[in-house]
């Protein structure tokens, strides 16, 4: 196998009707660890989570989780993000710069100063990549830090929400080679894309999303509209509210919970986006719908 920007290539066998079969390569979304690390002001680093991932914008998946998960607050915090090294040699200390890159543990060093509280992640270290929410300690603590929205943020017209998984697929450069990432995307009031990303995750995907424009300041996001490429569970809508986002749009369809902390919250939640048509499950911040 070989493997370039987060796709892989295998030999497989094709297995047709009857016996006929053929030997072709075929291209795999690329699934690696990546261990968060977090070193506060003079103390030593320690691993927060470990995850899942597909690797790339592992700095903004670091930044997206931290943010998310309520331990930061502000990119401000951060001096900098950068993959743990690997020393190679004997004795020589030499860093191998391509294996740093690739390395499947990061580190987020804060500056002067800040100190945070670790024991408000009551998540444990191992999470899934398809199940992020596993390892909390109780629901409530996923509350933490959320705000209700303002009713008055952001209204798009029904067309828009038609739109959004055309204009979603056509971005998909990864997903097109493999069709086994999920994909969480940004869209502004008109359709624009802002921001799209892959992973095999589809919690990673969108701390990915969020963890960018944590690192650029552009939070919150009281003007966009996300799309997710699944389903909306509990964690990816308060993910999103963490984020201030008003309008969650699905693929597939919501869990129960993710219903309710919608509700609670004020956001405007729709599922089964595709086919020409959607379910409004609450929020009153699509336009032109039939009363």
């Amino acid at each position: 196998m070989a493997s370039t920007s987060g796709v892989m290539t295998a030999e497989i066998r094709r297995v047709h009707s009857g016996e006929n079969e053929d030997v072709s390569d075929d291209m795999l979304a690329v699934e690696e660890p990546l261990e968060i690390r977090v070193k506060p002001s003079g103390k030593p680093h320690r691993a927060v989570s470990i995850t899942m991932r597909t690797p790339g914008n592992d700095g903004e998946l670091a930044a997206g989780f931290l943010f998310t998960e309520g331990i930061l607050t502000s990119p401000d915090q951060i001096e900098q993000i950068r993959h743990c090294g690997l020393k190679i040699g004997k004795g020589t200390g030499a860093l191998d710069r391509a294996a740093a890159l690739n390395s499947n543990t990061i580190r987020v060093d804060l500056r002067d100063g800040i100190d945070i509280d670790l024991r408000s992640l009551e998540r444990n270290f191992y999470t899934t990549s398809s199940c992020g929410v596993c390892g909390k300690a109780s629901i409530e603590a996923l509350r933490t830090g959320i705000k209700p929205l303002s009713p008055n943020i952001l209204k798009v017209r029904r067309e828009l929400i038609h739109s959004l998984p055309g204009l979603l697929r056509e971005s998909q450069s990864t997903f097109d080679q493999t069709g086994g990432l999920h994909a969480s995307a940004l869209f502004d009031k008109n359709g624009k894309l802002d921001i799209l990303r892959e992973d095999v995750g589809r919690h990673n995907a969108l701390d990915k999303v969020i963890g960018a424009k944590f690192l650029d300041g552009k939070l919150p996001l009281s003007a966009s509209v996300l799309l997710v490429s699944g389903r909306a569970s509990f964690e990816l809508v308060q993910k999103a509210l963490m984020a201030g986002v008003p309008i969650f749009a699905a693929v597939g369809a919501p869990s129960s919970l993710a219903v309710e902390l919608a509700v609670e919250y004020g956001m405007t939640l729709v599922g089964f986006v595709r086919d020409g048509r959607f379910n409004l499950y609450c929020g009153d911040r699509i336009d032109n719908l039939n009363n």
